[in-house]
């Protein structure tokens, strides 16, 4: 049975560190996450909108709350996409000391890393600083599509395998051949959880790919996606699609964290080059 996730406290009841252990932390199992992601493009921040992802609440009434949680920004002068994903929706800085996480793509668009807080080992002025090598969450490949634009997308997403315990095992990659799409590559697929995006099926009636999202989608889109293991196609670890024009929903359940999820999600409002 599964039940709705529920926050124990207020965000003005939270300390920093209670959001930062809750949003690295995978959900309890048998709770669903549903959230809303608000995006925001308004003058000049059209070429680079800020995303900000709340928790809803929904009451027997229907009446739903929000509750804000994280939000993120693609960096300016960056040579490929790089979001940057903080604590703080008023601060989205490349130097915030609310920084949790980051989400880094290929030239191209079609691999991401997702990465917490932490020194990059591939760069070397970063060797002086302080910080422990950053830690891996999860890589998410999108497959070239033949069919172009009018085809749905196909994705892999990468994850640390869980332990016996439902514990994330830390993962600090110090090169290439070590991280996610590397081993994932080369065929290692030890101790990696892969996973991938529901196919559609095409409905002759509205001339489009359709999934279930049982009411939390309403508007077609090629962003929109269920996120499943291949032995389990009904268990949906994820989903998230749009319900207005700037509005999507996101809903996730374990072995994902909250920031694993929304940069996840990120992945899917970036252009892709023949995907």
């Amino acid at each position: 049975m599964i039940s709705v996730f529920r926050l124990q406290k207020t965000r003005e009841q939270m300390s920093e560190k209670e959001v930062t252990d809750f949003v690295m932390n995978p959900v309890p199992q048998g709770q669903k996450v549903l959230c809303k992601i608000i995006r925001s493009k308004d003058g000049f921040g059209k070429f680079y909108p800020q995303y900000e992802l709340y928790i809803e609440d929904i009451s027997e009434n229907g009446e739903e709350t929000r509750t804000f949680l994280l939000a993120a920004r693609k960096r300016k002068k960056s040579k490929s996409s790089h979001y940057i994903i903080t604590t703080d929706k008023l601060d989205v800085a490349v130097s915030s000391k609310n920084i949790v996480g980051k989400v880094r793509s290929n030239f191209l668009g079609t691999a991401f890393a997702i990465y917490s807080k932490g020194r990059n080992p591939f760069k070397r002025e970063s060797e002086s600083s302080n910080l422990p090598v950053r830690e891996e969450l999860g890589a998410v490949v999108y497959d070239p599509n033949i069919l172009g634009f009018k085809g749905p997308r196909k994705m892999t997403v990468l994850l640390i395998g869980m332990t016996r315990n439902g514990e994330r095992p830390e993962f600090r990659p110090e090169t290439d051949a070590q991280t996610l799409i590397g081993k994932f590559k080369n065929g290692d697929h030890r101790d990696i959880l892969v996973l991938h995006n529901k196919s559609p099926q095409w409905n002759e009636e509205t001339q489009s790919y359709v999934l279930n999202f049982n009411g939390r989608v309403t508007l077609a889109s090629v962003k929109n996606f269920q996120i499943v293991h291949d032995n389990d196609l009904d268990y949906i670890i994820m989903q998230f699609g749009r319900v207005e024009e700037d509005t999507f929903t996101m809903d996730f359940m374990y072995p994902m964290c909250p920031l694993q999820a929304f940069a996840i999600a990120l992945t899917s409002f970036d252009a892709k080059l023949a995907c």
